[in-house]
């Protein structure tokens, strides 16, 4: 029996609650979350939260359309209601803290539709941070294979709250994040422009996870967990600040393609009275399954480099041939995964106590990634430059590991047909990590990377990778609801407008990074790709990269991901002091505090591996000054804390690459002022002095 599991048998007691009349309600272990599910007298079923006896979600409606039945929402009978409480613990393979715990109470309602003989489920279970809620289809005579035309769930809010939010693009989540009332939410304001590989259809409409602020100061974070075999959920804004979910379709214009029994995703209602405390809730990852892998001795959170950033600088190319109309790189660029610059970057990382080596562009095909092509990628035959066999040996023998890539470029049916040899390839040779990317429009007629149709092979091919003990960072990928506990060879991805943007387009603000953490971290860990020193990007004009080395360093504590990449190149990180920090950082922890924060102005972020302590801190465009406590330290000790901060004059935008190092004792009652630059940041490295 693995750790893992042993919760389930930790406290776990049943009792029937019949339904009483049309409704039925449930309170949180601590009683503050009330939910309560009712029948009007027309059959429709409603569900309310309330907070502390607060109204957060007014009576607001659930259920379906199904193709052949139609409106399977009205006309429904109570005909049973179950309620469990569960409270345990679980020990996470990775993550931000290395236990949680699960505690909730559980409602279940079996409801009947007479007019189309269908019987369906809702379950609701409520935590002390808040909800989640899903349908199930049980077997039945009635109701086998079948197709949801439309998901009617709504969220009716009780005012209309500031928000922080993306359009609900069909393609992509690389958006800036938008700060705005619900009633204000509209594409018009974002980057938006209609192409191949992005599309909104309803201007008024956001993808999630989606953050938001009450008049009265509570914050909330409506988003899903455990979307494996489903559409993604965008939700709609509609009169009386009503969120509607809105699914996306299948090139048919369904939405879900099922076969009972079956699950939808749990859709999910966070709540917080500080910001902070939405990150330092698990209830998405709880709400998932546990882990289904036997043997996780193989899957290693790491810091890594790699030949990747050199590319969007315009350094080198992905390619090494020459086709019209790539996206690889001009013909004048040097290729740059070849054999000699991979053993650059693996010398590099064995001389700093990085784990290992990510490397872009080394197998044929990129010549025509972009053009009008399809099966350009077998994943397996390297270009003529790269000896990958030698490479890996040679990473092996310097304890480096090498992260293989996988571009598929949209063409899905292509890398499937490759997906287990390709995976065997990288298996045989030892390595255990894979980052795939789906940049570009889905080749498959009609369908879109957050449809159905993408998260099924999202699934497979963490499933398949999962057989070939690899783990996988997944680009342009389906937004992450908590499928990591189940599978954790799941392990980051990007769903963000991260670095790259800064090497070519209009570069991400400070407050960008700001607002991260609470709303598209609140989904899971996020492959930013930070530690960029040289923030100017000299060899590329017009660009740079809106931030201090400071902010840089803090970016690798505040933005969560177990696999870390610290992305510049190895001569921009030689000889700076600074990359000592880079050298100590762990990418999983044993406690994760927010200290403080607001959305898209400041937070600070402590994280405990071991007996140390690891903090980032960083701000918007705004200098700040910050008192942080830390008295989360051990009482009986004393601590050295290695201090990087911006250096007096240290602006983003003018002055951005100087740093201060400095060392300080510290311990439980000491109150750290911290000086933030615009722009800037702190990170700090706090470590027990041992007595000799």
């Amino acid at each position: 029996m693995t750790r893992i599991s042993i919760y389930l048998f930790l406290c776990l007691t049943f009792f029937m609650l019949h339904a009483k009349g049309n409704s039925a309600k449930v309170y949180s272990p601590d009683r503050n979350v009330e939910v309560e599910l009712k029948l009007s007298e027309e059959g429709n079923v409603f569900y309310k939260v309330l907070y502390k006896e607060n109204v957060i979600i007014n009576d607001s409606r659930l259920g379906f359309k199904l193709k052949k039945y139609g409106d399977c929402s009205t006309g429904l009978e109570i005909i049973d209601s179950e309620e469990r409480s569960f409270s345990g613990k679980w020990n996470p393979v990775w993550g931000e803290v290395s236990e949680i715990e699960n505690n909730y109470n559980e409602l279940k309602v079996d409801l009947f539709q007479k007019t189309n003989n269908i019987k369906y489920v809702i379950v609701f279970r409520v935590y002390n941070d808040g909800l989640g809620f899903r349908y199930e289809f049980p077997e039945q005579e009635t109701l086998n294979d079948f197709t949801i035309m439309d998901e009617l769930t709504q969220f009716a809010l009780a005012g209309d709250h500031e928000a922080w939010w993306i359009p609900a693009d069909e393609d992509s989540y690389e958006y800036h994040y938008q700060h705005t009332k619900v009633s204000e939410i509209n594409s018009d304001l974002t980057e938006y422009e209609p192409r191949a590989d992005r599309l909104i259809v309803d201007k008024k409409a956001v993808n999630t996870p989606v953050t938001m602020k009450t008049k009265d100061g509570i914050y909330l974070s409506l988003h899903e967990a455990g979307l494996t075999d489903y559409a993604d959920m965008t939700l709609a804004v509609k009169d009386n600040d009503v969120l509607e979910a809105e699914l996306v379709p299948w090139a048919d214009g369904s939405k879900v393609k099922a076969r009972t029994p079956f699950n939808s995703p749990w859709r999910t209602i966070q709540i917080a009275e500080h910001a902070g405390d939405l990150i330092t809730s698990y209830l998405i990852i709880n709400l998932n399954e546990p882990n289904k892998l036997k043997d996780v001795s193989w899957i290693k959170p790491m810091t890594y480099i790699g030949i990747w950033w050199e590319m969007h600088i315009n350094k080198s190319s992905w390619k090494l041939e020459s086709y019209e109309g790539s996206w690889s790189g001009s013909d004048d660029l040097p290729h740059g995964a070849t054999t000699e610059n991979a053993k650059k970057y693996i010398d590099f990382a064995a001389a700093n106590n990085i784990g290992g080596v990510l490397i872009e562009g080394w197998n044929t095909g990129w010549e025509f990634w972009g053009a009008d092509t399809v099966g350009f990628f077998d994943f397996i035959t390297p270009y003529r430059d790269f000896d990958i066999h030698e490479v890996v040996r040679y990473a092996k023998e310097k304890g480096v590991e090498i992260i293989g890539h996988h571009e598929t470029a949209g063409d899905v049916e292509n890398y499937e047909k490759h997906l287990n040899a390709a995976f065997k390839f990288y298996n045989e040779l030892g390595i255990h990590a894979v980052k795939t990317g789906y940049a570009g429009p889905i080749r498959t007629p009609g369908e879109h990377h957050h449809g159905q149709y993408m998260v099924r092979h999202y699934q497979k091919v963490v499933e398949i990778a999962a057989k070939y003990q690899i783990t996988v960072d997944a680009h342009e990928p389906i937004k992450p609801t908590g499928v990591r506990r189940t599978y954790p060879n799941f392990m980051t991805r990007e769903g963000v407008r991260g670095m790259e943007y800064n090497a070519w387009s209009d570069p991400n603000l400070p407050s960008h990074t700001t607002t991260l953490p609470f709303t598209r971290m609140l989904g899971g860990p996020i492959d930013y790709t930070p530690g960029i020193f040289d923030i100017t990007i000299d060899s590329k004009d017009g660009y740079a990269v809106n931030s201090t080395i400071a902010n840089q360093l803090a970016l690798m504590v505040v933005i969560f991901s177990p696999l870390q990449m610290a992305a510049d190149l190895p001569e921009n990180y030689d000889h700076n002091p600074a990359l000592q920090f880079i050298r100590e950082v762990p990418t999983t922890w044993d406690d994760t505090k927010v200290l403080n924060g607001e959305i898209g102005e400041f937070i600070t972020i402590a994280r405990k591996k071991g007996d140390s302590w690891f903090i980032g801190s960083i701000t918007n465009e705004s200098a700040r000054d910050l008192d942080v406590n830390l008295d989360f330290l051990d009482a009986d000790k004393n601590y050295k804390a290695e201090i990087y901060s911006d250096a007096e004059g240290a602006d983003y935008k003018t002055n951005p690459e100087v740093i201060d190092i400095s060392k300080k004792e510290v311990n439980n009652s000491t109150l750290l002022k911290m000086k933030l630059a615009p722009g800037g940041g702190q990170a700090i490295v706090i470590k027990p002095i041992v007595d000799k």
